[in-house]
């Protein structure tokens, strides 16, 4: 079966690698042109008439002709990549017009068929639009350079066993023909010589548009336009960067909203919308083959992760809701508050003031609500939920790797070596590259970066980041200082406004202070970010990276790094230093000798990590779905404001793509950032805030509605790409679990009041019958007023009190040792030590045999593995024993009788093994 005209054996790669010249990279692809006419536009309209009759523009009424296609004028060859430019005549037109000459000249000479449709038919008549088809001939060629598997034979192994529980799914299932759009194949890597041995049945649909669309990306991002200044000038994506087009991109198959009237168009857009990109499908699963199948591996993966992601925290979240109804419905029977709310306790105890001059003395009692609600988040189930969310994690991470290699399998990853795609160079590094030295493997000669120049751009680099990390811990220390210098605003306002008084109870100086910190906080983290992000591509880009996976690896550690200082830092300071490095009244201590650090509340700095956790996560998932969801629809709905008055007929589908916002080759990046981030916060605080799991929940069932929602109606079609994984995000999420055993076993031992509680009830209490009584009169410290330093001391004492109480572990001012740390101090911070030890190594224990327990890849799929392997390689074999037999047949004289022998041996051998 020869489907193949008469072409040369080299791929547009190939001939780049080979030519010195431009021109000559591409004229090696022998194929006749015509050189058509001069066109309305600037640019000749060059068009293909290989492989079938174009009819004449006067032959076809575009009065009549429907617009919203995805085919070229002849209805027969599919559009696969449209490329726009504005007819802009500034003092850089020449120079434009002349880019896309050559650029057009040498992609048709690549064997790419070009259409272009003047500005006169655009909708603002200023846009030219140059449609691009892959003709069969080009599309063999490079399947086989980029390695495209294609079906050979439709797969005979048995489905998995129903699970009898599946009924009880029923409702969350989509439509069969929606889940599985394709027959599952064995599949065999393309090869031009061997098209007998696939299943084709049509060669305009054999290979799909998403493969379509990569294939054609990957010429256009290799295909030259000429040189200037002394430097060749190679891609697209530089054309895209100079002006010389406006945008570049595949088209979506129909309208989102309805069908195509074409009945040779799939209609997978409108499928994906009405079952996957509507809220009101939330319940629904996602149909990860038709995702993958429209747009390719790479965001398949990605709401495969998504998708997977959401389903485990549904188990933290439901635990985490158990945890705290347990806090909600023990509330009444927690002695700590009962204590600090009975008024002849609590009402009794007189506490020091908390900032210098300003403040009075106040009561313990004024504290009654927001130690009550305290106990909330710090109680028993806290020191599970910590436990159990570090064997979730493992869970999740293993249990991933399980699904992950599940869809390697049924996507026909198995093989892929990410590698093997992405260490191809990148045109920018070719192209800023001048040196060139031999390739050890391929022995070519190959553009390379001196080792001089690595170290300098290294050095900035490095430099650059480490002084905007330094930025984010600046910006920190100033909200402290912020905390620092309005506790005593907050205090003197809310003890002097009437209106106040009915909530000072529940809205203490502490609280309001924490609040309004967070919030401005908040405002720096997103300005910094917003910033950072330009700052962050610059300096990747300079770094000029060899390869894509190098680049998106680097750019991933410097956006992580600084996302994870800027959003993580201010939970950090909440955690594990405010109210550690106090002093006591009378020796406070001062940050640069001014402004007197913050003291927790008498019932814990947990409920503080608590209010600075919940606005930072709530604020940002907030604020990602308005970025990712309202901006794109009102930059969308402005764009396409005057399309409306127009017959829809006469509004391309060209053109209705063009009015879309762009899926960048980062858009997946900044998708699985936040979502990383987020898994920071249910992971590395979640001591101190058993809800932040349903919160996680509830924003990703939004979030993969979000953004399947935007993908389908608001961007442009993303041009397809491969993945086997999701990548150096594997090995961060990793770290961040190892890290969150840490950070909470830390939370409970010194953010909660948990241990200090348990050394009083087993060493210390006084009370069979009640053990926890006199916990809090325990914990508070006695100072003689009159020791007060004139700093320190209140303008105002009209009670008259001689003796305030501090949150410490001191002796009195009547003992020897005045003010020094007493013997129960030294227990509980043993104590404290002793609990982090024996819960980090209890939990790591638990971690590393769960993730030893379980294999990486389920037993079934190894088999199908191994099966599929086993069943193509016979077939491969027997196609080369059939094609030696009719070599023998016709009697050609280099199909020996041994090479025969030979062959038929390795079948056996193959079977053997």
């Amino acid at each position: 079966m020869n489907r193949i005209g008469r072409r040369a054996n080299e791929t547009l790669i190939e001939m780049a690698l080979s030519a010195d010249d431009d021109i000559a990279v591409l004229t090696k692809f022998k194929r006749s042109w015509s050189e058509g006419e001069e066109s309305n536009g600037p640019l000749c309209e060059t068009i293909s008439t290989a492989g079938s009759e174009v009819p004449s523009g006067s032959e076809i009424d575009k009065r009549h002709e429907s617009k919203d296609s995805i085919f070229f004028r002849d209805g027969v060859r599919r559009i696969d990549f449209v490329l726009s430019y504005v007819d802009d005549l500034n003092k850089e037109w020449e120079k434009k017009l002349e880019r896309r000459k050559e650029f057009e000249s040498n992609l048709q000479k690549a064997g790419l068929e070009l259409e272009t449709e003047d500005k006169k038919e655009s909708e603002d008549g200023k846009i030219y639009f140059v449609k691009i088809h892959a003709p069969w001939e080009v599309l063999i060629t490079y399947a086989e350079v980029l390695n495209i598997k294609v079906p050979i034979r439709e797969n005979d192994i048995p489905s998995m066993v129903e699970n009898p529980l599946d009924c009880m799914l029923t409702p969350f299932r989509l439509p069969e023909k929606v889940m599985h759009p394709e027959p599952d194949y064995f599949t065999a890597p393309f090869s031009k010589d061997k098209q007998e041995l696939y299943l084709i049945n049509d060669e305009s649909t054999f290979f799909s548009p998403s493969m379509r669309n990569r294939i054609v990306n990957y010429i256009l991002t290799r295909c030259p336009y000429g040189t200037e200044e002394g430097k060749k000038k190679f891609g697209i994506k530089r054309l895209l960067n100079n002006g010389t087009y406006s945008a570049a991109y595949p088209l979506h198959d129909c309208q989102y909203w309805k069908k195509a009237s074409d009945p040779n168009c799939d209609n997978e857009r409108y499928t994906l919308y009405m079952e996957w990109a509507r809220f009101l499908r939330f319940y629904k699963e996602q149909p990860l083959d038709l995702i993958r199948k429209y747009y390719g591996e790479k965001i398949g993966i990605y709401f495969a992760w998504l998708g997977f992601y959401t389903e485990m925290l549904f188990l933290a979240a439901v635990v985490g809701v158990i945890c705290f109804l347990y806090g909600l419905f023990t509330m009444d029977e927690n002695m700590s508050s009962k204590e600090i709310c009975d008024p002849a306790i609590g009402g009794e105890i007189i506490m020091c003031p908390l900032c210098d001059r300003e403040c009075e003395y106040w009561r313990l009692n004024t504290t009654c609500e927001s130690s009550e609600y305290s106990h909330l988040f710090d109680n028993v189930a806290t020191l599970f939920f910590a436990i159990f969310m570090g064997i979730w994690v493992t869970l999740f991470l293993e249990f991933w790797k399980r699904r992950q290699a599940r869809l390697k399998y049924e996507w026909d990853l198995v093989d892929f070596e990410e590698e093997q795609q992405q260490l191809q160079l990148r045109p920018e590094y070719e192209a800023k590259c001048t040196q060139k030295k031999k390739n050890p493997v391929t022995q070519e000669m190959e553009p390379y970066l001196p080792l001089t120049s690595q170290a300098v751009r290294f050095c900035i680099s490095g430099t650059t980041v480490l002084f905007w990390v330094s930025l984010i811990i600046a910006s920190m220390i100033a909200v402290i200082v912020y905390r620092l210098a309005v506790y005593a605003a907050f205090a003197s306002l809310m003890e002097n406004t009437q209106s106040l008084q009915p909530i000072s109870g529940l809205l203490t100086p502490q609280l309001a202070t924490s609040v309004t910190a967070s919030c401005l906080n908040f405002v720096i983290i997103m300005i910094l970010n917003f910033i950072y992000e330009k700052i962050a591509i610059w300096i990747t880009d300079m770094e000029i990276p060899r390869t894509h996976m190098e680049y998106e690896n680097r750019l991933t550690m410097k956006m992580f790094l600084f996302q994870f200082v800027n959003y993580y830092s201010s939970c950090f300071y909440v955690a594990f230093f405010k109210g550690k490095f106090v002093g006591y009244p009378g020796a406070y201590t001062y940050m640069f000798n001014r402004w007197r650090n913050e003291e927790c509340d008498p019932a814990g700095c947990l409920i503080e990590l608590t209010t600075q956790l919940t606005i930072v996560m709530a604020g940002k998932q907030i604020w990602g779905n308005i970025q990712e969801a309202i901006v794109p629809w009102i930059c969308n709905w402005w764009g396409r404001r005057k399309a409306r008055s127009n017959p829809e007929n006469l509004y391309s589908r060209w053109e209705q793509d063009h009015d879309l916002q762009t899926f960048g080759a980062l858009g997946l990046f900044y998708e699985y950032l936040e979502m990383v981030i987020q898994f920071g916060f249910i992971t590395l605080f979640v001591a101190s805030f058993p809800l932040a799991p349903l919160l996680a929940l509830m924003n990703n069932i939004l979030e993969i509605r979000v953004d399947s929602w935007k993908l389908t109606t608001q961007y442009r079609r993303p041009v397809a790409a491969k993945a086997h994984s999701i990548g150096v995000w594997q090995e961060i999420l990793n770290g961040m679990a190892i890290l969150s055993v840490v950070t909470n076993a830390f939370i409970v031992a010194f953010t909660s009041d948990m241990i200090p509680r348990l050394v009083y009830y087993y060493a210390y209490s006084e009370s069979e019958d009640s053990p926890m009584s006199g916990y809090i009169n325990n914990s508070l410290s006695v100072f003689e007023i009159s020791d007060f330093p004139e700093r320190n001391k209140p303008k105002q004492n009209p009670e008259g009190f001689e003796q305030c109480r501090y949150r410490d572990y001191r002796y009195p001012p009547d003992h020897e040792r005045k003010y020094l740390h007493t013997m129960q101090f030294w227990h509980i911070l043993a104590a404290k030590l002793a609990f982090i030890i024996i819960m980090e190594h209890v939990v790591f224990i638990v971690k590393f045999f769960v993730a030893w327990m379980i294999p990486d890849v389920p037993a079934d799929v190894k088999a199908k593995i191994k099966r599929e392997k086993y069943l193509t390689q016979k077939i491969l074999h027997e196609y080369e024993l059939e094609k030696l037999k009719e070599r023998l047949c016709q009697g050609d004289k280099r199909a020996t009788e041994k090479e025969f022998i030979a062959t038929e041996g390795r079948m056996e051998l193959s079977r053997a093994m």
